[in-house]
C-alpha cells in the first residue's frame, strides 16, 4: 500500500480555501481531468474525461475541522483514502494538504499525481475569490 501526501501553503483565509473543497460536486472544478460528479448521500460518482465512472463513498466532511475524506470504492482499487485538509495559519494563510493512500500501488500514484495540480487549482480560485454557496 502506497501513500503520498501534498500540501500547498495558500494566502488566503482557510475559510476562503475551505469554501473552494466542502462541496463534494465542486471536485470538477479543481480537480484535473473529472468533468462530472454527482452527489447522493454519502455517494459521489465521477467521470472522467475519458468517460470513466468511478464510485467513491463520502467518509468525512467535517466543517469545523475542514476536513473531507472519501474512499474510491471502483474494483481497481483494494483501498483507496483520500484527504483534503485546510489548516489556518493566520488570518490571511493557510496550509491546504490532500492525502492519498491506495492500493494498488500504482493507482496511489496516479491520483496523486494529479493532486499537485488539485492544490494549484484550489489556490488559483481561493485567490480570485471563489464565493460561497
Amino acid at each position: 500500500m502506497a501513500s503520498l501526501r501534498y500540501e500547498r501553503r495558500i494566502a488566503a483565509p482557510a475559510e476562503v480555501v475551505w469554501r473552494v473543497v466542502r462541496r463534494p460536486e465542486d471536485i470538477v472544478n479543481w480537480f484535473p481531468g473529472i468533468t462530472a460528479a454527482t452527489v447522493t448521500g454519502d455517494r459521489r460518482t465521477i467521470t472522467t474525461a475519458t468517460g470513466i465512472s468511478m464510485p467513491e463513498r463520502i467518509l468525512a466532511n467535517d466543517e469545523t475541522l475542514r476536513h473531507f475524506a472519501y474512499s474510491i470504492t471502483a474494483e481497481a482499487y483494494r483501498f483507496h483514502l483520500g484527504t483534503i485538509d485546510v489548516f489556518e495559519l493566520g488570518p490571511s494563510e493557510c496550509l491546504c494538504v490532500y492525502g492519498t493512500t491506495a492500493e494498488p500501488d500504482l493507482l496511489c500514484l496516479v491520483v496523486a499525481g494529479a493532486t499537485v495540480a488539485a492544490l494549484e487549482r484550489i489556490e488559483a480560485l481561493a485567490l480570485a475569490g471563489e464565493p460561497a454557496r
